[in-house]
């Protein structure tokens, strides 16, 4: 049995891609380990976990034992290690006042960088990279899978850095030159100079595959974000109506997902007083949750906008079956954004739910080529609310679209692309 370690740079609790891929793999012959960071304050991120009896999670630590000390009790922690320096110093270096003050200096030019906080998130990403690649060295993988640029380094130094080396797959989920918050010129030099060291390259999809290969001069695999297949009727129903004290009959606008900037979710608000009917719910959380709920407080529309906090993956489907229509509704802030074919839309077809949707590529060729729901220019709130008020107003369209999700779903999900994981790795 081929053993196969896996890096991934989050907690590894709602990650339904990577958890998809590693069951897939853990069914076909391969014995997977997979390396996530641990989350103290989150039971279900604990140090190991079995997925099943050939898929294992290790999570490494989120921070250095001596920061998450001092993050913990600063105070307390200056004291004590003042202390200790006041009598431990004197007694190492009393015969040199020379090597006395380079340590007090030491002391001082560390606890500066401790507190300036982009030296002390660079030194937790240091500590905890270094951690997964140890971790990932002694496994001795057959072949290491690195997801998303943040990781590729460690599957890169545990795969190739040795006598023998071992394959490499490169699964990005993201376009890594052109996303919020990346240095584009830096992320192209740092993804270019790693992936000559790369067996086989995964993106998600053909819109990103062409981008990969203006970029870099090849055309790499595509690996869909499909949602799996299954019988939403079989499915346990969470009853959101009776949850948030609504009518049976209220119509559920649903967006489920993380709750950030760039994702159009401040204007699903702004669109909410000109909607004739229905109550919007956002099921998730992110950071820009809070700046949305005051929003909504500012606007008087707390009876019509609710928030729900995130749930696992395994029962997400029992919420979203709530949803008279679901909103995927990214806006153009980035390349990353318009080339997405986000799982958002695959989880709610797979729940028969009808979509109102960006007009971007991928995304738009699934809406209007399957008929499940309305492609809009979605950077306008009237654009988005004039799409409610449509699919509202004409109940026959509404369920076609919804009976078109019950036939697309067959085309598009996991069990189908599936195949294309386990065909990269026969090649390897």
């Amino acid at each position: 049995m081929k053993k196969v370690t896996m890096f991934v740079w989050n907690h590894f609790t709602n990650d339904a891609r990577v958890m998809r891929e590693g069951v897939t793999l853990s069914a076909h012959g391969y014995d997977v380990n997979l390396i996530a960071i641990e989350n103290k304050k989150d039971p279900r991120a604990k140090a190991f976990e079995v997925v099943n009896d050939h898929f294992r999670v290790h999570r490494v630590p989120m921070y250095p034992w001596l920061l998450e000390l001092y993050q913990n009790n600063k105070k307390e922690f200056v004291i004590s290690v003042a202390g200790i320096t006041a009598i431990v110093a004197p007694a190492l270096f009393y015969k040199s006042w020379i090597l006395m003050s380079t340590y007090f200096v030491f002391l001082a030019t560390a606890y500066g960088a401790v507190k300036h906080n982009g030296t002390r998130r660079n030194l937790i990403k240091l500590a905890r990279s270094t951690k997964m690649i140890i971790k990932g060295y002694r496994q001795n993988a057959d072949i290491y899978h690195a997801h998303d640029l943040n990781t590729l380094t460690q599957g890169v130094i545990c795969s190739k850095a040795r006598f023998r080396q071992k394959k490499l797959v490169y699964d990005s989920h993201e376009v890594q030159t052109d996303r919020t918050g990346y240095n584009p010129k830096m992320i192209a030099r740092w993804e270019g100079a790693l992936l000559p060291f790369v067996d086989e390259t995964i993106v998600e999809n053909h819109t990103r595959a062409k981008k990969h290969e203006s970029l870099y001069g090849y055309y790499p695999h595509t690996l869909y974000n499909y949602s799996e297949l299954f019988d939403i009727e079989e499915r346990p129903k969470a009853d959101l109506h009776n949850t948030l004290d609504l009518p049976k009959e209220e119509k559920i606008l649903l967006y489920q997902g993380g709750v950030q900037p760039g994702r159009g979710l401040e204007l699903l608000v702004q669109a909410m007083p000109m909607i004739q009917e229905g109550t919007l719910v956002f099921l998730g959380d992110g950071r820009q949750k809070p700046e949305l709920e005051t929003m909504v407080a500012e606007m008087g529309l707390t009876d019509r906008i609710k928030f729900l906090p995130k749930v696992h993956l395994s029962e997400l489907p029992s919420y979203t079956s709530n949803a008279y229509l679901g909103f995927q509704v990214l806006q153009n802030i980035n390349y990353n954004h318009y080339s997405a074919s986000s799982n958002k839309l695959f989880e709610y077809m797979m729940a028969h739910v009808p979509v109102i949707s960006c007009d971007f590529p991928e995304i738009r060729s699934v809406v209007e080529g399957e008929q499940v729901g309305l492609s809009i220019d979605a950077s306008e709130p009237s654009a988005i609310a004039d799409a409610v008020n449509r699919m509202v107003e004409d109940e026959a369209m509404r369920k076609t679209f919804s009976d078109n999700c019950k036939k697309a779903k067959y085309k598009y999900n996991w069990d189908i692309e599936k195949d294309k994981l386990l065909q990269v790795y026969k090649e390897l």
